[in-house]
């Protein structure tokens, strides 16, 4: 299979760009890393899953592409994927730190593991200070960049999912602020992107969507209208791209207005 078609030249929004993307062997990363290479960027996927990854690097194609080992968790990791960038295409425009777990679906907090919670934020939170930290250390000299995390309708509201993966999301809105304030003087961009929910694994299995093959209390704000991971691809481009030169410090909510309202009661209430 052919993945690594390109738009027409005019079309491409990612003209010239360098990317590296974590958790990008599968789900949202690897749909992300696709459409990069589509508009045009030169990607590095950065994954633990090393044969999932190296198939999608070997899709898309060497001159695209190249995939690296990488535990989020381990700064060396981080720190080598970095290097493979610059040292594979010469410089690193967009960074995007995607690569996510979650936790055991325990509604009390009494029965929640501390084993389980640390995980959770060594992936979630550390990972990204990690990606953040090493993606600035390359964009300064070049004074300019734009790094992006994934966050989630977790991110801005509580009760949708448990608390590790809760307290993550909400904190990864927070290091995007404080690191768009402080690189601001080298041009470098930072930003979230929080999707809604998603048909991803970890979604999937979090919320027991496939046992009952219904949505299972998932309530979509735009009625009729499912988020795909291609509409979290295209998010992604437009900041990665030179089109939201001037945003920063931005949580940019993918929602449907699902985090602006409480759609459980009041005159739109939903009913699912």
């Amino acid at each position: 299979m052919a993945g690594n078609s390109l738009l027409p030249a005019t079309a491409r929004r990612l003209e010239g760009k360098v990317a590296l993307i974590t958790g990008g062997a599968t789900s949202i990363g690897e749909c992300i890393a696709r459409s990069f290479c589509k508009h045009g960027a030169k990607v590095i996927i950065a994954d633990i899953q090393d044969e999932l990854g190296q198939l999608v690097s070997k899709d898309l194609g060497a001159n695209m592409d190249a995939f690296v080992h990488c535990d989020v968790t381990i700064e060396s990791d981080i720190e080598k994927a970095v290097d493979i960038a610059i040292s594979t295409f010469v410089k690193l425009d967009i960074m995007v730190n995607n690569a996510v777990v979650g936790d055991p679906r325990k509604p009390s907090i009494i029965d929640n593991e501390l084993t389980d919670f640390e995980r959770v934020v060594r992936v979630n939170l550390i990972g990204v200070f990690l990606g953040t930290k090493h993606a600035a250390r390359v964009m300064i000299p070049n004074r300019q960049g734009s790094i992006i995390t994934l966050g989630s309708v977790c991110s801005s509201v509580g009760g949708v999912a448990s608390h590790a993966y809760t307290s993550t999301k909400h904190a990864i809105v927070g290091l995007p602020k404080n690191a768009a304030a402080e690189l601001r003087r080298f041009r470098i961009r930072v930003n979230c992107l929080s999707p809604y929910v998603t048909e991803t694994p970890l979604i999937m299995n979090f919320f027991k969507m496939e046992e009952d093959g219904g949505s299972n209390g998932v309530c979509s704000n735009l009625e009729g209208v499912k988020l795909k991971k291609e509409d979290v691809a295209e998010a992604a481009i437009y900041l990665g791209s030179d089109e939201s030169k001037y945003m920063s410090g931005h949580n940019l909510a993918l929602d449907g207005g699902f985090t602006t309202i409480n759609p459980a009661f009041g005159l739109f209430s939903c009913s699912i």
